[in-house]
This record gives C-alpha cells, structure tokens and sequence, in this order.
C-alpha cells in the first residue's frame, strides 16, 4: 500500500526543484505523487511531464484547465487517490517544498505507526524550532488570525494553514465530498466538517499537530499581504455559513468531478509496484 501526496502547482516552471522531486521518488517506493496542474499559465505542465517520465509508475497529474485555486486542486488529487484500491494514505504538500520531504515522511510515520490517529498535521507554530523561518509581517498577521479561527473552530489548533497534511483513505468522501467555500482557507473547513461529524472529544482524539523541524517562506508565494489582511472577513463567511447554512450538509458524500480536467496517468498494475 502507498500514500499519495498531492501537489497542486500554479505558475510553477521556475519554482519547482525538479531534482529534489526526481530523487525523492526514485529513492521511494512507498509513495505515489499526484500533481496537479491547476490551470497554469506557463510551461509548467511540461516540466511535470519532465518528472514524471523520469518514474510514469509513481507519478501523476492531474491537468485542470482553468486556474479554479488551492482547494479545487487538492480536492481533485484526493478524489483521484480515492479511486486507486492501493492507496492507504493521501496527503499534501507545497510545490515549493517549503515543507521538507523528510517533515512529510515523519507525518506518515506518525500516522501510520498509531491506532487511534487519522489525520495528522505539520505545524510551524507549536513547539517551533529554530529551521522555522517567517517573515516578521507574516508571522504577526499569522498569529492575530489564529486567534480567530480558534474561536471558529473551538479547537485548540496552533497552525491550520500549514500546507504539509495527511490522513486516512477512508477521510476523503467527508473532507472533499462538497466544494469548499473558500480557495486558500479549505484547511479549516476541513477541520470543522471532521469536528461537525465527529464531534469535538472525538476529532481530538484522532488528529494530531505536530512540530515540523524546517519550513522557509518563499518570498514569491501565491499568498500576498492583501490576501492576508482580507483572511479575517473569508473566515467570518466561513462561519456564518456553517454555522447557519445548514443546507451545506444534507449530503457529506456527494461524489461529481471538477469540470474539465485531464488524467494523465499510468495503470493501476503499475501504480502498486
């Protein structure tokens, strides 16, 4: 059995360490990658297909044709490892690798090592070490919007927006089986339709945060200082909406596919090897 790791990119031909990916997945059989290229503007489909020739039985992508954000990107790579029986565990990562691969195969490590854990997380704030490295804006703004999504979660969670996540197979018709609000802020989605299903002692119980030993912001992320200061107003959408549109969850496991999008992929006999 494998884990996937999902890797959404946008824009990425320069950004991508195509070497770090090319040795990763040469040097280790218990992963499959999943890019997926989320409407790119530049030639990064091509330097994908780079990679992917070097290992076609461990990597994929998944082609979306109009850039539709983050969550739709991550969405669409964990209903693709959802169909693949060899899949045991789905995560995601950022293209920039601004999580490490040795940070993500502790996650793994982690979850695969426990009984109870189904969801674990990297976390740039609790227990931070000195390979943590942020900006001095980026660092206050990130601390005054925890505060409010502690408030809207009524989880005690230091990092949501850390983008080096796993858990279990079983977890994707929950977390991904309806759109998300919001294109950068579906991680604390995520935790509130777990918390809503489960019930807070219950999700506690089966996710865990834990310290990463290195994380560098790149100073070209997606992710401005507007973006930033607009955070808190996106988290009080989520809220109001659910919180008090409970139509949203009539169905958690509605299963229809990202409009046009393009698999390039490999058989499944080759995908277990």
């Amino acid at each position: 059995m494998k884990t996937g790791i999902i890797i959404p990119c946008y824009n990425e031909e320069n950004r991508l360490d195509v070497t770090a990916f090319k040795n990763f997945i040469s040097t280790n059989n218990a992963y499959h990658l999943c890019f997926v290229n989320d409407g790119s503007k530049d030639n990064t489909i091509d330097v994908l297909k780079d990679i992917q020739k070097t290992n076609p039985n461990k990597v994929s992508i998944v082609d979306v044709k109009v850039n539709a954000g983050k969550a739709a990107a991550v969405r669409a790579g964990a209903k693709y490892f959802y169909a693949k029986s060899t899949v045991k565990y789905i995560g995601f990562m950022d293209a920039d690798l601004s999580t490490d691969f040795k940070d993500f195969e502790n996650l793994v490590n982690t979850l695969s090592t426990s009984n109870s854990l189904s969801f674990v997380f990297g976390s740039r704030a609790k227990n931070a070490s000195e390979g943590i490295k942020k900006d001095g804006v980026r660092a206050i703004i990130s601390k005054m919007i925890n505060i409010l999504i502690v408030f809207i979660l009524g989880l005690s969670i230091a990092d949501t927006q850390c983008g080096a996540k796993v858990f279990e197979t079983n977890l994707v018709p929950l977390l991904f089986g309806r759109k998300f609000k919001t294109k950068w802020l579906f991680d604390v989605e995520m935790f509130i339709r777990i918390k809503r299903y489960f019930g807070k002692q219950k999700t506690l119980n089966m996710i865990l945060e834990q310290p990463l030993h290195r994380w560098v912001h790149m100073d070209d992320s997606k992710l401005g200082v507007k973006d930033s200061v607009e955070i808190p107003f996106r988290l009080l959408s989520i809220w109001f909406n659910y919180t008090l549109a409970d139509s949203l969850f009539e169905s958690t496991t509605e299963n229809y596919l990202e409009p046009q999008m393009r698999i390039i992929d490999v058989p499944e006999n080759l995908m277990a090897a």
